[in-house]
């Protein structure tokens, strides 16, 4: 029986890692702010001791190596390893968390001024234009056939075009949201909701509306 603690989403998105290819755990930590970290980035805190995990569970094995005086240990998914893989991607898995504490700060806003609610959005703009600079880059890359792993371009668009629609998203938000604001008098506690706005906003949301499941009329 395996060893240690149990496998969560993190160690399956390291295992994935190594179905790819076999790591150090200092390239794995290189490459996850390159890929993983733009989706789950809490895999980055825990990059030293899931590959150990793994091992201890039969999913990889750990071989030692010699780059020159220095040793390095490598991971190699094993058969088990792509099989549990396997086995975890046959589950949908959980939607996305959204966790900001920009919006945290413009759900409050009354509480501090314009001014400060402006700045936070201005940061927000900042946030997707930056984000979205490597997001850019990666993405010309594989369309010139240059990336570094350009055998997966077909799994790396489906994420990429997430990545991409969601920067836009927050960009084309944050601006909408400064134009609001913007509209405010001094003391945001003052501030009125646009009606045009509000109804703007339930029309956006009434998309969902002709996907609604037929309610379980069972007793």
């Amino acid at each position: 029986m395996p060893r240690g603690p149990a496998l969560t989403t993190t160690s399956y998105a390291v295992l994935g890692l190594l179905s790819v290819r076999s790591w150090s755990t200092y390239e794995l930590a290189r490459h996850m702010d390159r890929s993983l970290g733009r989706i789950w980035p809490r895999a980055q805190s825990k990059i030293y001791e899931e590959p150990k995990k793994l091992v201890r569970h039969g999913l990889a094995r750990a071989e030692r190596e010699a780059v020159g005086r220095r040793p390095r240990t490598v991971y190699t998914i094993t058969g088990r390893g792509r099989a549990a893989l396997a086995d975890w991607l046959r589950e949908p898995g959980a939607g996305p968390v959204l966790e900001s504490e920009q919006l945290v700060k413009v759900f409050y806003a009354e509480s501090g001024t314009p001014a400060d609610t402006l700045a936070t959005l201005r940061a927000a703009r900042a946030w997707a234009v930056e984000r979205n600079e490597d997001n850019l880059a990666a993405a010309r890359a594989y369309l010139e056939g240059r990336a570094a792993f350009q055998e997966r371009a077909a799994q790396t668009l489906l994420v990429g075009r997430f990545l991409t629609d969601y920067y836009r998203l927050v960009a084309e938000w944050a601006d909408w949201a400064a134009g609001c604001v913007e509209q405010w008098p001094d003391d945001p506690h003052e501030a009125v909701a646009d009606p045009e706005e509000l109804a703007e906003t339930i029309r956006r949301a009434e998309w969902s509306e002709g996907e609604r499941r037929p309610t379980d009329s069972r007793p």
